[in-house]
């Protein structure tokens, strides 16, 4: 009887601790991607927020320097997640596409006002009543973020400009006007119909032959067809225009890549042009 009694009690000793070893093992645990920062913006007058991905073996005491990567529309809710992966996959060690590489994804407060220039046409201003304040996100690009990530993390000189859609205007825009902001642009189903496409006819700097930043653009779309301006304006075809137009540059420090993706729409393009920008902005063997 003492024995079964003894015998009964280990085994609820065991059935015990299996229990909280259990539980031990089943403990959730924080599943951390990043870090997320706030800044006051002169420029914008007002607070933003910046997701940060760090690479792997990234470290403050190390002299490592890092590319960056800034996105746009880079909010938690928005492209930063999937675009990180995609930067993560491709700096594998077995597969090593791309360097390993800072990104910046920047959350958005009012996106229609900040990814559009003011416009002329009606209809545009009644479809984004906020619209026409692109000139005063650029600054904050340059006077505001670049300086704090520069003075925060390891950065290099290397800079990306990620963009789609409205934020694939304002990339568009960005590079026609402060294009030595940034060393690569992946500009992706840009919202060219904006102001009748009045971008499209503008004679950017990039297009001289005394430029001499180097400058690499990847410029993908989907078969998406008509763009939301009143004006008909087929968006794979305006997309082709921009590509066609920096192809005239007398410069020889502009490459620019055209990529459609007739499988795609405009909800589904994002993520497989980044794929592809990558490919063709990071050939291999040469980065």
């Amino acid at each position: 009887m003492i024995r079964k009694t003894v015998l009964l009690f280990a085994m609820c000793i065991l059935a015990c601790a299996a229990n909280a070893q259990e539980q031990n093992l089943a403990a959730p645990k924080p599943f951390v991607l990043g870090e997320t920062r706030e800044l006051w913006s002169k420029e914008l007058g007002e607070k933003r927020v910046v997701n940060i991905y760090l690479p792997e073996g990234y470290s403050p005491g190390d002299t490592t320097r890092y590319p960056v990567i800034y996105l746009l529309d880079g909010g938690a809710d928005e492209d930063f997640i999937h675009i990180v992966g995609l930067v993560q996959y491709n700096t594998f060690s077995w597969i090593n596409r791309v360097p390993r590489s800072i990104v910046v994804g920047i959350a958005n407060t009012d996106r229609k006002r900040d990814m559009t220039f003011p416009s002329s046409i009606a209809g545009d201003r009644k479809l984004c009543p906020t619209s026409g304040g692109s000139a005063r996100f650029m600054a904050f690009l340059e006077k505001d973020l670049q300086p704090f990530i520069q003075k925060t993390y390891h950065t290099s000189a290397t800079k990306t400009l990620i963009g789609e859609s409205l934020g694939g205007l304002l990339a568009a825009e960005v590079l026609f006007t402060h294009p030595a902001l940034f060393d690569k642009y992946i500009i992706i189903s840009p919202s060219l119909w904006w102001d009748d496409g009045s971008l499209l006819k503008r004679s950017p700097a990039i297009l001289q032959k005394d430029y001499t930043h180097p400058t690499d653009i990847y410029i993908g779309c989907g078969k998406e067809g008509l763009g939301l301006g009143k004006t008909p304006h087929v968006m794979e075809v305006d997309a082709n225009v921009l590509a066609d137009k920096i192809k005239e540059t007398k410069s020889n420090a502009v490459k620019v890549y055209f990529d459609y993706l007739p499988a795609e729409t405009h909800a589904t393009v994002e993520h497989p042009a980044v794929f592809n920008a990558f490919r063709l902005l990071y050939p291999v063997g040469k980065e």
